[in-house]
């Protein structure tokens, strides 16, 4: 019996087309070039490395550059969200339907995704936020800060399933035991998974639940 569902926030709760993770891309190589002075034909092979290395790029410019993740989320956030986003009704009623527990298990910063969440509706359909700050900016897929999560809601694994947008990020999840979905997998590195099912809109989330639920 599923107990719980965690959520991916960017790329997730609203389509990766609408160009707002790319407005946030483009913030981080700012930021890499402006304030950490990385040239700017360094910085893509920089922020590779720092992913491939540290899970994302700012645990590579905290350990590398000891900047303040504070200070870099700001930067990187600092997005108008009514350019790219548009309030659904429909997913805010479907997501209010699910019986499960709802949660988002985000490495953006709680800030982002409080405003993501305020300015689509659906504030009040999720039950709490783990994000970047509260596992002390260690991201996903660190296995250690699921099993965290895990204990602070008070659930077992195999009660549970995980839905994002990228293949690496639900690998631990799956380990862990829990039913794993893969949104939107337009992108062939991100579709490589052997476990996660596939979900190209929210909008046939509940059908894809319902086969859980029945086991199938």
């Amino acid at each position: 019996m599923l107990e719980f569902i965690l959520f991916d926030l960017d790329n997730t709760l609203y389509p990766r087309s609408c160009g707002l993770f790319d407005h946030i891309d483009n913030l981080i190589n700012r930021y890499l070039e402006e304030e950490v002075k990385i040239p700017a034909d360094e910085v893509d092979a920089r922020r590779r490395a720092y992913l491939e290395a540290h899970g994302t790029t700012l645990n590579g410019l905290i350990r590398h550059h000891q900047v303040d993740p504070h200070d870099y989320l700001r930067f990187v956030h600092d997005v108008p969200l009514g350019d790219y986003l548009t309030p659904d009704a429909d997913l805010k009623t479907m997501l209010a339907e699910l019986p499960e527990k709802k949660y988002i298990f985000s490495n953006a910063s709680n800030e982002h995704c409080q405003k993501v969440l305020d300015f689509l509706g659906l504030q009040d359909c999720f039950t709490a936020i783990y994000d970047i700050n509260y596992f002390n900016f260690r991201p996903k897929p660190e296995i250690a800060v699921y099993q965290e999560l895990l204990d602070d809601i008070g659930a077992r694994a195999e009660a549970g399933v995980m839905i994002d947008d990228m293949a690496v990020n639900l690998k631990p999840a799956n380990d862990l035991g829990m039913a794993t979905i893969l949104f939107d997998p337009t992108d062939g590195l991100l579709s490589k998974s052997k476990t996660a099912l596939k979900l190209k809109s929210l909008a046939d989330l509940p059908q894809l639940l319902d086969g859980l639920r029945d086991g199938r």
